[in-house]
């Protein structure tokens, strides 16, 4: 049974369609990369998928033992967000909030969770630091960390690599990637990196407007859809 499922689901912004009779499913192991440019709809999906936003029609459907607050989510940064005054300890364990129910303190299970988050992402070292004084790789690699805590079979990863240097980005993919594979964590990533989407994950859905495309990497790269976003010498058009 799929984690995930879009059932002809259309959702809408402002009262506006954004998004029309979209279905696809999202099982466990895939890494699903949603493509597409500014307004095609992707954050609008991702609310939905996150239960943020209620579908006009069409159902969006949990299965296989997933819970709603049991999804990993890692949002884009704002400026604000970056300058959060906290120390990096602080920003990770508040990923545990949704499992605390009304009990006001975390369980030892949460803090241990905290502390092999850190150490899976090479941050113990920082655990005292302040946010605001990482660099931008340390902060996504907090939020990753974060959203960990909270992820049980799926997470859900809004422009991750926005603003960060090749290198960097890089070395986030590399991580996103065995988290995937070695973790059996699905992924679903909002993305503009065609290549990287192409080069890191099982599946593509990709909004065009009026248009979208879904299916794995090698139906997406060898059909017609991806002509218009791949360029010869392997840039992207996005």
């Amino acid at each position: 049974m799929a984690l995930v499922t879009c059932d002809n689901v259309t959702l809408s912004y402002d009262s506006k369609p954004v998004i029309s009779n979209l279905s696809f499913s999202v099982f466990s192991g895939d890494y699903l990369c949603i493509l597409g440019e500014n307004g095609a709809g992707k954050s609008t999906l991702m609310k939905g998928i996150l239960g943020l936003l209620k579908p006009v029609s069409g159902k969006i459907i949990y299965g296989d033992g997933l819970v709603r607050n049991e999804i990993g989510y890692l949002p884009q940064q704002s400026e604000i967000q970056r300058d959060f005054p906290a120390s990096v300890k602080e920003v990770i364990t508040s990923g545990c909030l949704n499992k605390c129910g009304i009990l006001p303190f975390f369980k030892k299970s949460q803090k241990e969770a905290v502390r092999k988050n850190m150490e899976l992402l090479g941050i113990s070292e920082l655990a005292g630091k302040c946010y605001q004084d990482l660099s931008g790789g340390q902060q996504q690699r907090v939020l990753l960390a974060r959203a960990l805590c909270a992820a049980e079979k799926l997470i859900v990863l809004d422009e991750p690599v926005a603003g960060l240097d090749p290198v960097v980005t890089n070395e986030l993919y590399d991580f996103i990637k065995i988290l995937n594979k070695k973790y059996n964590l699905s992924v679903i990533m909002v993305s503009h990196d065609v290549n990287g989407a192409i080069k890191n994950a099982t599946h593509i859905l990709h909004l065009d407007h009026d248009d979208m495309f879904y299916g794995t990497v090698k139906e997406y790269i060898t059909g017609d859809f991806s002509k218009k976003f791949l360029t010869l010498d392997g840039g992207d058009n996005l």
